[in-house]
């Protein structure tokens, strides 16, 4: 089972994905965004953090014309998952696979630190191993993770139950004061209809490996990829 990391000018958490697929025993590949097909092995495509090429004009807003895309939005609509982290975000978003956009931190500033977040939806492949309301802790590392989507698309996300993560207290509060970006309801994270791709700001890639981990909740991050890796059906 092969997971490929799809790759632009500037992905600089490619190697990051890299590591924690293969950390948890499964093949990781790197897939360059000028590539027009997506190889017949893959399981999971994930598009990493870092800050792509165009980004000066609007996070992603290049990215999603690159050559790939055409066959990345026929994987996704053939049932493949893909995961957009940070900038992955980004991109999904101005390609139209997930709905909404990302935008300027509340604040203007850039943000890195660790976060905690509460799990809003376990009926769905990738958290389906968890627990409805657990709390888990994922880093975050970004300058425009504002999510917002207007009145419509926020009650459409609300009916199909496509927000997966909400930034929230360590002890599961969520409030203005624990959404650290001004993201719309807190949201950290989305799927779109189907549930087969998702969007998230933070950076479960760097929480898989203990070693290297922000506290003990590593495990919590390694559930993520291993759903999807070992056979998660829609």
């Amino acid at each position: 089972m092969t997971a490929y990391i799809l790759t632009f000018p500037g992905s600089n958490c490619s190697q990051d994905a890299v590591k924690a697929i293969d950390f948890l025993g499964y093949k990781a590949r790197i897939l360059w965004h000028t590539e027009t097909v997506i190889p017949s092995d893959a399981k999971l495509v994930i598009l990493p953090g870092g800050f792509s090429w165009g980004d000066y004009l609007r996070p992603g807003a290049i990215s999603a014309t690159a050559p790939i895309m055409p066959a990345l939005k026929e994987y996704g609509k053939k049932g493949g998952f893909i995961l957009g982290i940070c900038n992955g975000f980004q991109i999904l978003c101005e390609a139209q696979l997930l709905p909404g956009a990302l935008m300027r931190n509340k604040g203007q500033d850039f943000i890195s630190s660790p976060c905690f977040l509460r799990i809003e939806n376990t009926q769905n492949p990738w958290f389906k191993s968890y627990k409805l309301g657990q709390i888990v802790n994922f880093p975050i590392a970004h300058h425009d993770g504002c999510y917002w989507i207007d009145e419509k698309g926020f009650e459409d996300l609300k009916n199909n139950n496509q927000i997966l993560l909400r930034y929230s207290h360590e002890k599961g509060e969520v409030n203005d004061k624990t959404n650290p970006n001004g993201s719309l309801d807190n949201i950290a994270a989305i799927s779109n209809k189907e549930g087969n791709i998702v969007g998230m700001m933070p950076h479960p890639e760097r929480n898989v490996d203990p070693l290297i981990s922000l506290d003990i909740l590593a495990g919590s991050a390694q559930g993520l990829f291993k759903n999807i890796m070992e056979g998660a059906n829609l």
